[in-house]
């Protein structure tokens, strides 16, 4: 029996528009009433592959009928596949599998600071940049420094300062006696997919060898493909001690990763733990995503449509009056001028385009790494009608 109070039934933490979403496939999402949505955010960069990709749901089908979650305590062959080959193509030696990006951004505090008990004379200083956004529990939510959270659930985790992104004279000055590691996006997608440049993070990795604390790299948007590489940290030319990913590793389900290298591999038995950490089905998906994006051709496919996802845009952008677009791969950021970005994003939903805007003048376009051509001209011609009615309407920022 349909509940007609089942939405108010959910915890109000977060603002959802009324459609109700019963089938995906690729690009597209239909919802209850039989519309089609052309999907360009994909849950935010989780589902690499698309909606409902045949590898993922086989995958998902052949291993729940054999095994879904002999307990953490146990090894399971997903597991172990799955260690073996992200410790391989990432140079890696250690990983530990959690649910989700917060959780594994979790764990690399939690790592970066046994590290620090054992190599650098208990330091557990970790310093982050400001406006970045590493997750929401607690611990996560006190590393980022997203402004919406400095008022929020006082008082925080302690032990970490933020300093300007893409600023390497600050991180200098901020990095002390008591600094264990320094924590960094490779692109702040939350503050408006703001990526670092060049010399920063070249800059930052010499600074840490050069003082003896660790790097780590919160790749949970941005690795295993999203932007042309398996993990970001190659477009850069820098290595990370500590890496973690999430959203993509599981192409819709939840799955992370913490990554570890050399001697950040230090946590012992008991140190970290969770009921449905490395379980069978997740692994399985995952390594059905890992196979998929290191097949031939495939990254070769994301730059390509990323290009050409880039151009279209930069067409729209100019139309407007909007850009310059910013971002790496298929993590695009579309900075807005005198228009409202959640409107626009609001406009693009009553046309059928789902995008988000993670910052009042900024779009996020991050869609599946498998988008074609034809997926890109339909949607370049949504967002057009999108922006042409938020100006109609008279909606300015």
């Amino acid at each position: 029996m349909r509940d007609p109070l089942a939405s108010l039934r959910l915890m109000r933490t977060v603002e959802r528009p009324p459609q109700v979403f019963v089938r995906g496939q690729g690009s597209w999402l239909w919802d209850a009433e039989g519309r089609a949505y052309l999907d360009f955010s994909q849950g935010w960069a989780v589902n690499s592959l698309g909606h409902s990709p045949s590898v993922l749901v086989e995958a998902l089908k052949r291993q729940a009928d054999y095994l879904i979650n002999p307990g953490p305590a146990f090894y399971n062959r997903g597991m172990l596949k799955l260690a073996s080959r992200l410790c391989q193509v990432t140079g890696s030696d250690q990983v530990y599998f959690l649910n989700s990006g917060a959780e594994a951004n979790e764990g690399a505090i939690k790592l970066a600071r046994k590290w620090g008990r054992l190599h650098r004379g208990g330091a557990f200083h970790i310093v982050t940049a400001t406006n970045s956004f590493h997750g929401r529990t607690l611990a996560a939510m006190s590393a980022s420094g997203k402004p919406a959270f400095e008022d929020m659930f006082e008082p925080k985790v302690p032990g970490f300062s933020k300093v300007p992104y893409n600023d390497l004279e600050a991180l200098e000055a901020a990095v002390d006696e008591r600094t264990v590691a320094v924590m960094l996006e490779p692109v702040q997608g939350e503050a408006g997919v703001i990526p670092a440049t060049l010399d920063y993070l070249q800059g930052v990795g010499r600074l840490c060898r050069e003082r003896g604390v660790l790097l780590i790299l919160d790749e949970v948007q941005t690795g295993v493909g999203r932007c042309g590489a398996l993990l970001a940290e190659e477009l850069y030319g820098v290595r990370a001690d500590i890496v973690t990913l999430g959203k993509g590793l599981g192409g819709g389900v939840p799955l992370s990763a913490l990554l570890a290298r050399g001697n950040a591999c230090c946590f012992e038995a008991g140190e970290q733990g969770g009921t449905y950490h490395g379980n069978a089905l997740m692994t399985a998906a995952g390594l059905a995503v890992l196979n998929t994006v290191l097949e031939p051709g495939f990254l070769e496919a994301v730059r390509d449509a990323a290009n050409y996802l880039r151009d279209g845009l930069a067409r729209v952008s100019r139309r407007h009056g909007h850009g310059p677009l910013r971002g790496h791969g298929l993590l695009i950021g579309l900075p807005l001028i005198g228009q409202s970005a959640p409107k626009v994003a609001e406009a693009a939903l009553g046309e059928g385009l789902l995008i988000n805007a993670p910052q009042a003048h900024c779009l996020r376009f991050s869609p599946a790494l498998t988008v074609s051509r034809s997926n890109i001209d339909e949607m370049l011609k949504r967002l057009n009608r999108a922006f042409s009615l938020s100006k109609t309407r008279g909606v300015e920022a």
